[in-house]
């Protein structure tokens, strides 16, 4: 704080200033607000803790007031202070992607698991801020690992926390699922695609309503007109159909999906002839992704 700023309050003052506006517009009021006042004034949380006494500058109250009443509207604290938090990285996020979600950290979890070999060739649909694509190459440092997104805007997203996390090596592409990679194949093929349906009631999310929709609902699937369920589904059951030539013998397909999807996904997998199909629980017990492996019967 440089001398010619005049101050107004404590940090203390302002944190519980903040926890109160947030209280009933987050599920995490303190945690939201603390995390706030920390991007506002440049300082770590840990600094706001331990000095409740020490006073704030004009301009940044009045930012963090400012921030404070976004949230409080539903705006994602995502969007508010720049970053997200996925696996052991730090993502840069923007209105442009969705924000990453722990409960996709189970696609990365499941990859690992499926592919232990040191080399591999795996492509990951629909990108956005570039979460699992850039989780596996950072832990499977010799992986070829591809990202498709349709978004321009996200693809600069996913290529800015490439470069700040030195994972240049991920190859970014820009195509509607597997649009850019014709004639590739690959070990594992992962995706979070859209897959809420466009008249669901969580669409209507004060959260939801600040993230890019396509990313959201698959509305570009033409299934809209079928009804909310198939048009959930729509983006799916795309990629479960449009994988197979693009799979090594063997390969796996992993898919984020609603948990009252797995059903359907399932299915899906079993007609278009995959197996070994199998479904898998996030940390909350809601079924959350479905695999299944790519090994035809010979002839």
């Amino acid at each position: 704080m440089t001398a010619n700023h005049t101050t107004t309050g404590t940090t203390g003052d302002l944190l519980a200033q903040g926890i109160a506006r947030l209280e009933g517009h987050s599920e995490s009021p303190a945690l939201d607000a603390e995390l706030l006042l920390a991007h506002a004034l440049g300082q770590p949380r840990a600094r706001l803790k331990s000095h409740p006494e020490d006073s704030a500058a004009t301009n940044a109250t009045a930012d963090y007031l400012q921030l404070i009443a976004r949230r409080a509207q539903g705006e994602p604290l995502a969007y508010l202070v720049g970053y997200k938090h996925f696996w052991t990285l730090r993502l840069a996020v923007s209105p442009a992607v969705l924000v990453p979600r722990p409960e996709t950290e189970l696609l990365v979890e499941r990859a690992l698991s499926l592919r232990p070999e040191a080399t591999g060739r795996v492509a990951d649909l629909g990108t956005g801020s570039g979460a699992i694509a850039l989780a596996l190459a950072s832990e499977r440092p010799q992986w070829q690992v591809t990202a498709t997104d349709l978004s321009p805007d996200a693809l600069a997203v996913a290529r800015t926390n490439a470069q700040s996390l030195g994972l240049e090596r991920v190859e970014l592409l820009c195509g509607s699922w597997f649009a850019p990679l014709a004639g590739r194949r690959f070990d594992l093929i992962l995706s979070n695609p859209p897959y809420i349906g466009p008249d669901e009631p969580e669409m209507a999310s004060p959260t939801l309503r600040y993230e890019p929709r396509g990313a959201l609902t698959p509305l570009a699937d033409g299934t809209a007109n079928q009804g909310s369920s198939a048009a959930a589904l729509g983006s799916l059951r795309a990629i479960v159909h449009a994988a197979p030539p693009h799979l090594e013998h063997g390969g796996w397909l992993l898919l984020e999906h609603g948990s009252t999807q797995g059903g359907d996904v399932a299915r899906e997998l079993v007609v278009r002839g995959f197996s070994h199909v199998r479904s898998h629980a996030d940390l909350a017990g809601h079924v959350r992704m479905t695999e299944a492996q790519w090994a035809p019967p010979a002839g």
